[in-house]
């Protein structure tokens, strides 16, 4: 991975990741471990989180955290936050990636599957930061990165349990950013495009998709994994000390 920026005060850090084991939670995994962070990470995909682990450790000497877990289970979730605190210092970096866009149809949605896409890809955002607040209070202040999805901007149909999940986080972070301003604790929401993820490229995209990219984007080069941690890393690090209750959209110019 091309690191293209270097920022010092992320070095020592404690940086704590959901979803972190593959796809865009990799690269943000990745990117943090290369800034000299100290970074751990949730991810119920055990087998990639586990190579990654071994692979960043081989090549930079410094090996990430990993737990596994379920998001789903917040009490599991808020209990790897603690943990997280405990063995690495207080985290003052909080990356809420983690999320399912599973394609489904309105007529085939039950009440089930609703709550269980909410408790996927919304609900474990709250509770790790209500976990992760305390530890950045003793900081004197945080990060606490959200991330979105151009898909209920643009907007894009065929999974409205995912879109209403992802544009609910526009709302919950700009909130939280009034309640912990005071604290120095800064929230903000980092908005992927359509990025090549090892997933999307296996399950979605097609030349058809291809096609709808060139037609959509301002600049045509794919949105990869990597663009979306270079913002992780601006938002985490004291960079962006005054940048608080705000979207960041990595799209290629879709939007």
């Amino acid at each position: 991975m091309l690191q293209k920026a270097t920022y010092s005060d992320l070095a020592g850090k404690t940086v704590f990741i959901t979803g972190g084991g593959s796809g865009i939670g990799a690269a943000l995994t990745e990117a943090f471990v290369l800034q000299g962070s100290k970074v751990a990470f949730v991810d119920i995909a055990e087998e990639p989180s586990r190579a990654l682990v071994e692979r960043l450790e081989r090549e930079t000497g410094r090996a990430p955290l990993f737990m596994p877990c379920d998001i789903r289970d917040v009490a599991a979730l808020q209990a790897a936050i603690a943990r997280a605190g405990e063995e690495l210092g207080d985290i003052g970096v909080l990356l809420n990636n983690a999320a399912n866009d599973q394609r489904h149809k309105p007529e085939d949605v039950t009440v089930e599957y609703w709550d269980d896409r909410m408790a996927i890809n919304i609900r474990p955002m709250f509770f790790a930061i209500q976990a992760v607040v305390p530890q950045m209070k003793r900081l004197g202040g945080g990060s606490i990165v959200n991330f979105g999805s151009v898909s209920w901007m643009i907007p894009q149909g065929g999974m409205p349990a995912y879109t209403t999940a992802k544009s609910a986080v526009q709302g919950l972070t700009r909130g939280l950013a009034r309640d912990y301003g005071p604290f120095r604790i800064r929230l903000n929401m980092l908005v992927p495009g359509w990025v090549m993820t090892e997933r999307q490229l296996t399950l979605w995209v097609t030349p058809e998709g291809e096609a709808e990219i060139d037609r959509n984007q301002c600049i045509k080069d794919r949105v990869m994994p990597e663009d979306i941690a270079d913002m992780a890393l601006f938002l985490g690090s004291d960079a962006s000390s005054k940048c608080t209750s705000q979207e960041f959209i990595v799209d290629g110019g879709w939007i």
